[in-house]
């Protein structure tokens, strides 16, 4: 199963579901596995450990409770992406993928250890309660939130549509908690919007990189064409990634085919392409909106058309998650979401760390004295990869607004003046 997914932090775009920010690409069979070899020898002591508290721990224990722990602490001393997964959270993830599960409908990740509200999705449980980017999870159904697992917060907050889940929150300038008492639904995340805007310019917002991801895409150009648009708008903002082939597929539809989409590369130099797939493709004007919530897909897509020169790319710098996740299906039923190689643009960039920065940078400003909140991005997280090819730099501390009205998204009024200007220029009378 390929999966690419972040928005702001961790992210797993635990959609609570959660779905991740990570590139998943293809699975390892458990029996390539072994046991032994470097290290072997250290095992020794964990089964010593095992034992002792097997058999002198206070209270009585599982064994299997005990290992599961165990392996859940020797991925979290690992970058922010790999991690664990219970037979249920395997099955979990599977579903994800096809853009509807049950859950609150939030995005999260882990900010200083702090269980921390990237986005919450529009029209779910957590919007409509008011839940926003920034606020701190502090407690789940009353249990503390500290040094729990990104995983096991998920497991507590998904759950059966139509029963509860309590989170307390801490929100910057207030002095104390409160509680959000949230009914569980069936999260439909619909991947690709649109709409045609002024002037003939068409709109496309891609929110997440599902299995129909690319189809809907198709759909929506087809349907925009009919409508006689003169150039494109392709929305990426605040999408936190999916489905590595989505993302291929999804590029495919606005360059020619055989072109450089992406390519991975592992700790041995081992090196996979990936190219365009298509027969046809859009080629009309097009602007690509990104901001410090888009990612790894995301950012797949927009460097390979900012590479190839096929769109202007604007907003803010992206969120630099440039590394691959591998699925990895283990003999109890459960998996290991293990980072396996990093991704590159088509010109040999890594964007671990640094993200995409936009041919053309436009930042939101909170309106009327409105709330602001962090921006984290990869560099941000705790035990994130480093970038081989650059040296990651201290920045100033960036905010953004909570929530923009459309009448106030700066970003796409400046794509919309320029792709107005291109459109004038193209019908000027070229000279004889």
């Amino acid at each position: 199963m390929l999966k690419l997914k972040k928005h702001t932090l961790l992210i797993f775009f635990l959609v609570l579901s959660v779905a991740t920010t990570g590139v998943l690409i293809g699975r390892l069979s458990v029996s390539s596995v072994s046991a032994e070899g470097e290290g072997y020898e250290d095992l020794r002591t964990f089964t010593e450990v095992l034992s002792m508290v097997k058999k002198h721990y206070v209270e009585e224990v599982k064994s299997k409770d005990l290992i599961y722990g165990a392996i859940k602490g020797m991925l979290n001393s690992l970058d922010p992406h790999s991690s664990f997964m219970t037979a249920e959270g395997f099955k979990e993830m599977q579903v994800e993928t096809k853009g509807e599960f049950g859950g609150i409908g939030i995005q999260i990740g882990m900010k200083e250890n702090i269980l921390t509200v990237i986005a919450p999705i529009d029209d779910t449980p957590a919007a409509r309660a008011g839940v926003k980017a920034g606020d701190k999870i502090m407690k789940i159904d009353g249990v503390s939130t500290h040094n729990m697992t990104l995983q096991d917060a998920v497991a507590k907050m998904r759950g059966t549509p139509k029963t509860s889940v309590t989170i307390s929150i801490m929100r910057e300038g207030w002095k104390d908690l409160k509680d959000f008492k949230l009914i569980r639904e069936i999260i439909k995340i619909k991947s690709v919007k649109s709409k045609t805007l002024e002037e003939g310019i068409g709109y496309i917002k891609l929110t997440q990189f599902q299995e129909q991801s690319a189809a809907d895409l198709a759909a929506a150009l087809t349907k925009l064409k009919e409508e006689k648009i003169s150039s494109l708008v392709l929305d990426l903002r605040n999408d936190p990634g999916g489905l590595l082939n989505s993302a291929i597929d999804v590029t495919s539809q606005f360059l020619p085919k055989g072109r450089l989409v992406v390519y991975t590369k592992t700790r041995s130099g081992e090196k996979q392409e990936f190219f365009t797939n298509n027969s046809d493709y859009f080629t009309l004007p097009m602007i690509v909106l990104v901001n410090q919530g888009s990612a790894s897909a995301s950012e797949i897509v927009a460097g390979a058309l900012k590479d190839w020169n096929r769109a202007v790319i604007l907003g803010t710098v992206t969120f630099g998650k440039g590394s691959v996740q591998t699925v990895i299906p283990l003999s109890d039923g459960s998996g290991l979401r293990l980072t396996t190689a990093k991704y590159y643009t088509p010109k040999g960039r890594s964007i671990q760390g640094t993200g995409i920065a936009p041919d053309i940078v436009v930042k939101l400003e909170a309106k009327n004295g409105e709330k602001e909140h962090p921006v984290v991005r990869e560099k941000d997280l705790e035990r994130h990869l480093k970038n081989e090819q650059t040296d990651m730099q201290e920045e100033e501390k960036e905010t953004a607004p909570m929530e923009v009205d459309e009448k106030d998204d700066i970003q796409l009024q400046r794509a919309v003046d320029i792709l107005k200007t291109w459109n004038v220029f193209k019908e000027i009378p070229k000279a004889s």
